[in-house]
């Protein structure tokens, strides 16, 4: 069945990504329509207009946040011929997640998934669970092996673990260290 749904336009998808770009340092957590509509060229009936409401704006940012996760994922599973274990794909992981240029979009993503779990109805709805399952899904094309699914939940977690205190600390060499301790058990 055919989606009803139109594409994005080019002006919604313009504005979605200056608006994206700004949540990256001011977050989620206060977003308020007229401060990010000055900031991004538009108007608070703009945003509206093209996004329905607060919410929609958010689900858009948030879907748009998902859709750079699914990219790295993607590209991880596409740089190799042979599926690598799950400590090569664990530390590549790491190594994007960690790297300076990412941490506005890791604490965004620490934001809305701790959104997610507070606020589970709205534009935050499902936002955790569905990160969970696409991590475990490329952690699981490494090691198929359904008996494996809890080392599987183990590195995510730790992944998880890491870079939250990562992002409190900036403390790069611990936290790697930490992360390569679990992974060599």
């Amino acid at each position: 069945m055919p989606s009803t749904k139109e594409a994005p336009s080019a002006r919604q998808q313009e504005l979605l990504e200056r608006a994206y770009a700004y949540s990256l340092t001011h977050g989620l957590a206060d977003l308020s329509l007229r401060p990010l509509a000055t900031a991004i060229g538009s108007s608070p009936r703009v945003l509206l207009f093209l996004f329905d409401s607060k919410d929609g704006l958010i689900r858009a940012l948030l879907a748009r946040a998902r859709a750079d996760e699914l990219e790295l994922l993607r590209r991880i599973q596409d740089q190799h011929d042979v599926p690598p274990g799950l400590e090569v794909v664990a530390r590549e992981l790491w190594t994007w997640m960690s790297a300076p240029e990412r941490r506005p979009l890791m604490t965004f993503w620490v934001e809305a998934y701790g959104r997610s779990l507070v606020a589970p109805e709205g534009p935050w709805a499902d936002f955790a669970r569905s990160t969970v399952d696409d991590w475990l899904e490329l952690l699981k094309a490494t090691q198929p092996d359904p008996d494996a699914v809890a080392r599987r939940t183990g590195v995510l977690a730790m992944l998880r673990g890491a870079l939250i205190d990562l992002l409190a600390t900036g403390d790069l060499e611990r936290t790697t260290a930490a992360l390569e301790d679990y992974l060599a058990d």
